[in-house]
């Protein structure tokens, strides 16, 4: 802002006053302000999106802003809620295919998903999930970032959350 109250004054001359520069900052910022505010009322509004009813837990399953839809994290729990058994590769193919029918449900595809995070329980189980992983993206494969975690809900192995778009 006082950038641009300096390039008004040097164009008026040195002549400018005090108050003519506190008028022009003034302008400047008014103008800044009226833009940043437009931004604001024209960025699209999120959705909170239950595919399932009402959430059973305080988060929503998915959230669509725009043409983006942000997943909640899935772990492998089955449709009564409960972690399925068989260890890492029963619990990605679970919450793959969970992520797969919020998706479908929200109007996008594992073909349009962006970005994936996966949380997992012990690291030394990557390979084993990444053998899962692999066949759920068939046409490419998402940015993706990975951390070790100390403890998941439900005593999960592994959460993945997504980005997808939609459209």
């Amino acid at each position: 802002m006082r950038q641009a109250a300096a390039a008004a004054s040097s164009h008026l001359g040195t002549s400018t006053t005090p108050s003519m520069r506190r008028v022009l900052l003034l302008l400047a910022a008014a103008a800044t302000l009226g833009a940043c505010t437009h931004a604001v009322q024209s960025a699209p509004q999120p959705e909170f999106l239950t595919p399932y009813g009402p959430p059973r837990n305080p988060f929503s399953p998915a959230v669509r802003v725009g043409n983006w839809i942000f997943l909640a994290g899935q772990i492998g729990t089955d449709s009564s809620g409960r972690l399925v058994p068989g260890g890492i590769q029963a619990e990605a193919r679970q919450a793959l295919d969970n992520i797969s029918d919020v998706l479908a449900k929200s109007g996008s595809s594992l073909d349009r998903v962006v970005k994936c995070t996966v949380f997992m329980a012990d690291m030394k189980e990557w390979p084993a999930m990444n053998e899962i992983y692999a066949t759920y993206f068939r046409h490419h494969f998402p940015a993706r970032s990975a951390f070790g975690a100390t403890g998941l809900a439900l005593n999960a192995r592994m959460e993945i959350e997504c980005i997808a778009v939609t459209g």
